[in-house]
């Protein structure tokens, strides 16, 4: 009988799955190759945060959702890493127990700031209480909807904390992120969570494209195109992933609206709720028949929206649509 249930709910997984007798579907391991991603302290590829920065962060996770996991009859247990030269993280369940594997591996690659590192904790703590799409047969919400969960709600409560207000950060504010939150929520403070919690996907999506070698680079003005016919559980692409940061970031739901673990919609923005914007990304969401279809396409938005940037009037042609209207 197996009494410890595994889920590897890395941000990187490229080994194959393990696959586990007692369940119809494979549960991949997470690990990495080790030789190829290993960040040991001290070399000097370690340009990431300090171990006093990826414990303020862990910090302020357990202070968050450590009461929040408590309510719902359980306990939050963070393994705190640091040592460990993994560029990986994971969460699983031992009965009751939340868990949360960081490594210090991951938090000292030089793509990593301190709001980056604060979107892979919620990323993991979103496997264990992000909501429906669940893995089948499994305890934990599938990929995409940790990554959704982590900016849906996640981030923007550790944000609103006054204890992150010094974590380090990217630099320069995206301008496509800076406007596209500015129109979602007309109060200062929730357009500056929206755009850091946004630009924190910036810098995993800038960790993904280092270890995957991959020669495009990611952009909040070019979504992937790419449209599942069936939900897609396991990593998306990087384009894909920050796609979905994105969209969690610009979904104006209350983040004390509770996500459900059965249905997609609660606490979310759905088209049945009439929203048009932070929607789940179709590059690996696939909604429920009953939801209605995009009315724009996915073909038209992608190019209006690039060609608006391109003459220097960054999304002024969509001003007056549904795009970028919440309800």
């Amino acid at each position: 009988m197996l009494s410890r249930r595994v889920f590897a709910g890395s941000f990187l997984v490229l080994l194959p799955c393990l696959f586990v007798s007692v369940r119809p579907r494979p549960v991949c391991t997470g690990f990495l190759p080790p030789n190829d991603l290993r960040i040991p302290i001290g070399i000097k590829e370690a340009k990431g945060i300090t171990r006093a920065q990826f414990n303020e962060v862990l910090d302020r996770i357990e202070a968050v959702y450590g009461p929040d996991i408590a309510a719902r009859g359980g306990t939050l247990k963070i393994n705190r890493l640091w040592e460990n030269p993994t560029v990986n993280a994971s969460a699983e369940r031992d009965g009751d127990v939340y868990i949360l594997n960081m490594y210090g591996g991951l938090a000292r690659h030089e793509a990593i700031t301190q709001d980056g590192f604060a979107l892979v904790a919620c990323h993991e703590t979103g496997h264990h209480i992000g909501g429906a799409p669940k893995i089948e047969y499994h305890w934990a919400s599938n990929e995409g909807q940790s990554d959704y969960f982590a900016n849906l709600k996640c981030l923007r409560r550790i944000f609103s904390d006054p204890g992150s207000a010094h974590f380090t950060r990217m630099a320069q504010p995206d301008p496509v992120a800076q406007q596209a939150c500015a129109k979602i929520y007309k109060d200062a403070k929730e357009q500056a969570i929206c755009l850091r919690a946004a630009t924190a996907g910036l810098s995993v999506t800038a960790l993904f494209r280092a270890l995957h070698h991959e020669p495009k680079e990611p952009r909040f003005d070019t979504p992937d195109p790419a449209v599942v016919e069936t939900m897609y559980d396991d990593h998306p692409a990087t384009q894909c992933r920050l796609d979905t940061y994105f969209q969690g970031s610009l979904c104006a739901k209350p983040v004390a609206e509770a996500v459900d673990d059965a249905d997609p919609a609660p606490g979310t923005c759905t088209r049945s709720q009439a929203f048009a914007v932070g929607l789940r990304p179709l590059c690996w969401y696939k909604p429920p028949a009953s939801e209605p279809k995009d009315p724009l396409g996915r073909v038209a938005v992608a190019p209006r929206v690039r060609e608006a940037l391109s003459q220097g009037a960054a999304f002024s042609e969509l001003r007056n649509t549904a795009l970028w209207r919440g309800r």
